[in-house]
């Protein structure tokens, strides 16, 4: 198998191509704009993550000997295509929000412009990165607003698709999540990894007090030991005995976890392990972090709501045409209609730093008012990849952002958008 992405894309993609190529319309200059229609029920703001994934992959978009044989061979493309197709090189401008940006209904978050052939071929892997990183991010993003200064932990990987979850691991630090399970996205993108055991490493043993007794001997007393095996009082009873009042933490992966943290600090201090953090872990949301505030809870471990969006598994993207050759087009299919011309962004905000609203002018500028902040950014110009911002520079630029909009948008209700887009026609 080839290490290229080119075939991460839909078959109707290079059909438009071909029928584009013969007529003589592949190489009009165009415009496309990603944007959401709508937020997922119930969201207030969307989070943009992935953008340096994604142009990385679009840096590698090749289309090989093996690839444009099997393409040849299973008539997806004639010889005229295929030709093309060899020597594809992106030679576009891609522009775009930051990383850890907010986005609302209509922000043009990314916007790439060339040749009607070469953006279009695109699409797919665009949509496939954003909607799913932005999605992960959101939700995550959600959970560490609710865990009100807590660390959370990322541990999804068993719970989605491989790569996928590599991604959301990704997504989920940039949002505020304290560490990922995910040893990939350690090596791939510097995210601090941690872990502890499971049941299976207590069952393996003859009992508890053995199993605990190896792993501190193992890893130490700054290790975490799981107690709720059998009995968590007993567990966190062994748990101290095995480690002594220097134990790091305790994890409770089962029951009534407002309940149990409530017991366990109580007979964690009881024992004189007043510094042993309790870790809770078991299918959270924002929901089950939110209404465990008010308890003894240090840490928490989030799985299957974050690699799946919590509900929301697309941010709901789309990749929409909306210039030919300087001229606005637009989509008046109902429901589905779009504003045609390229978009400039900014956010206005008021003097105290908080955001007002978001200005989205179509084929012009946005008049300039004081504590306003333009929102896009140049990635490729003229083909030539520029550098993008690093993920712990995404990571704070998300947490301004989310301090930055009124506190209302920041509920787990469900409500308006956090900001209004105001959509401006220069003409």
């Amino acid at each position: 198998m080839t290490a290229t992405t080119s075939l991460l894309t839909d078959h109707y993609e290079l059909t438009m191509i071909s029928a584009a190529l013969r007529d003589g319309t592949a190489h009009r200059p165009c415009v496309f704009e990603v944007f959401a229609r709508r937020l997922p029920s119930g969201r207030r703001y969307g989070v943009v993550a992935g953008t340096t994934r994604l142009i990385k992959l679009i840096r590698d978009f090749r289309f090989d000997a093996e690839e444009i044989a099997f393409l040849r061979r299973t008539r997806v493309v004639d010889d005229e295509t295929a030709e093309w197709l060899s020597a594809y090189r992106f030679t576009g401008d891609i522009d775009g929000y930051a990383e850890g940006e907010l986005f609302f209904p209509g922000s043009p978050i990314l916007t790439v412009s060339g040749t009607f052939a070469e953006c279009v071929v695109l699409e797919t892997l665009i949509l496939s990165v954003l909607n799913h990183d932005c999605a992960i991010a959101a939700a995550a993003a959600r959970m560490v607003t609710a865990a009100r200064g807590r660390s959370v932990i990322e541990m999804g990987s068993r719970r989605t698709h491989e790569e996928a979850a590599t991604a959301a691991a990704r997504a989920a630090y940039l949002a505020g999540f304290t560490a990922t399970s995910n040893l990939a996205a350690g090596l791939r993108y510097g995210v601090p990894t941690a872990g502890t055991s499971a049941h299976a490493f207590t069952l393996l043993h003859d009992d508890e007090p053995a199993a605990f007794a190896s792993q501190v001997k193992a890893l130490g007393t700054g290790t975490t030991l799981l107690v709720d095996t059998y009995d968590i009082s007993q567990g966190i009873r062994n748990a101290i005995q095995a480690a002594g009042t220097e134990l790091r933490a305790v994890r409770i992966d089962s029951g009534d976890l407002s309940v149990l943290a409530q017991q366990s600090r109580e007979l964690l201090d009881s024992l004189g392990a007043t510094e042993t953090k309790i870790v809770v872990s078991g299918d959270l949301d924002e929901y089950a972090i939110a209404a465990l505030a008010a308890e003894p809870v240090d840490i928490y471990g989030a799985g299957t709501s974050v690699v799946t969006g919590s509900g929301a598994p697309t941010a709901g993207l789309v990749y929409k045409l909306v210039e030919v050759e300087g001229r606005p087009v637009v989509k008046r299919s109902e429901n589905k209609r779009t504003v045609g011309g390229r978009k400039t962004a900014v956010r206005r905000h008021k003097p105290t730093g908080t955001a007002i609203e978001e200005v989205v002018v179509s084929q012009g500028v946005p008049d300039h008012q004081p504590n306003d902040r333009l929102l896009q950014h140049s990635y490729v110009a003229n083909g030539e990849f520029l550098d993008t911002p690093g993920l712990d520079e995404a990571r704070e630029h998300l947490r301004q952002c989310l301090i930055s909009i009124p506190w209302e948008g920041l509920k787990l209700s469900a409500g308006d958008p956090a900001i209004p887009v105001v959509m401006v026609s220069a003409s």
